[in-house]
């Protein structure tokens, strides 16, 4: 499940790490695999229980300052995330990692980096039922953590738009300006799991309906019944 794939610039290749699970979500492992091309094939390595601790949903980040790559899951019963670094071939781990929010249960992480802050958008725990998506900003993607508002703005934001955060996109504007960023989402199919589908929006900062506790530095997300990357932040 969640299968995500970054660039290792250290190693020329491709890294993916995934969810691997059994029908009862009892095995809660990370696999990782490696390929010469983002679209593979990949070559499977081996899978883990980072810290000896289940690890179900889960995402991949790379600072792009330090090249440094983290493997965020949810873990503990979904009770706490845990943040674990890699090394720097991206396929195991160095043993440095950290819980954070804790007691919370959640599942569906994203983070990514704007300037000088990381942000956090994720779900609560409620199966395949849509719930209102949240949202953490950080000085440090070891944290600490500060939580903000559902991300959503206006009809259906308490669901998430019918659907459940699965990762965040930076995108270039081409001409060496700060990245802009996609949200994406995995609308599910309840009754026939892999005819789920994905909704894509771009996140703003600093709407100007926003009221959050951070203003400017919170992350805002409007439903679009269509969308151009091409002028979706003019």
């Amino acid at each position: 499940e969640r299968p995500k794939v970054v660039y290792n610039s250290h190693t020329n290749k491709f890294v993916m790490w995934l969810h691997i699970d059994s029908m009862d979500y009892k095995r809660a492992r990370s696999g990782v695999a490696e390929s010469d091309s983002p679209v593979g094939p990949f070559t499977y390595i081996q899978s883990f229980r980072p810290n000896d601790q289940m690890a179900r949903d889960m995402t991949l980040f790379v600072d792009k300052k330090s090249t440094t790559a983290y493997l965020i899951t949810s873990s503990e019963d979904n009770a706490v995330m845990h943040i674990n670094e890699l090394t720097s071939n991206y396929t195991s781990f160095t043993g440095k990692w950290k819980p954070i929010f804790q007691g919370r249960y959640m599942e569906a992480p994203t983070i990514f980096q704007r300037n000088e802050k990381f942000y956090f958008i994720g779900s609560g725990c409620t199966a395949w039922k849509p719930n209102a998506a949240r949202s953490a900003v950080s000085t440090s993607v070891w944290g600490p953590w500060t939580e903000l508002d559902n991300p959503c703005r206006g009809e259906d934001a308490d669901t998430t738009f019918h659907s459940q955060s699965t990762y965040v996109l930076p995108i270039s504007d081409g001409k060496g300006g700060e990245d802009r960023f996609m949200f994406a989402a995995d609308r599910w199919n309840e009754k026939n799991l892999s005819d789920s589908r994905y909704v894509w929006l771009p996140i703003e900062f600093g709407a100007a309906e926003d009221e959050g506790n951070w203003g400017e530095e919170s992350p805002t997300i409007h439903w679009q019944d269509e969308w151009d990357v091409s002028n979706a932040w003019n």
